[in-house]
């Protein structure tokens, strides 16, 4: 991590992804900076929480052990058009290859980024998505 500091107080995030570790790390990471957030380690459970959390932005993984993230992506924003809102996407995935990085564009993710995770490029992103200003 770069010695910037940033600061997430008031966001809530939503992460998803089947990977304890990678939820544990994420978790950390956010919460350090004053997020509020809530893991998922599946699309059933991430569409659950999402009734009840309302969060800013989505980070999940495209390969979900119970659905994809392109459809979990879809099925969130159909929920969140009813209440009038668009939530900002990440997707997280171990594949580099171009066709998934275009099928998870082409879903609605604003962004894509590839495991493993570079902590500074990942925080950079969720600050460019909430329209955060960073401070030293």
């Amino acid at each position: 991590m770069s010695n910037e500091s940033m600061s997430f107080k008031g966001l809530r995030l939503l992460i998803v992804d089947d990977d304890a570790d990678t939820r544990t790390l994420l978790t950390f990471l956010f919460e350090l900076e004053g997020a509020e957030l809530i893991t998922a380690a599946s699309a059933d459970d991430a569409l659950e929480i999402i009734s009840l959390f309302k969060p800013d932005i989505l980070i999940s993984d495209l390969y979900l052990p119970d659905e994809d993230g392109c459809s979990l992506l879809l099925k969130v924003r159909n929920l969140e058009a009813k209440r009038g809102r668009k939530i900002p996407a990440i997707a997280l995935t171990a594949s580099a290859l171009d066709e998934d990085r275009n099928r998870a564009l082409l879903a609605g993710y604003n962004i894509y980024r590839c495991k493993p995770i570079d902590l500074d490029e990942l925080v950079s992103a969720v600050a460019s998505l909430a329209k955060l200003e960073e401070y030293v």
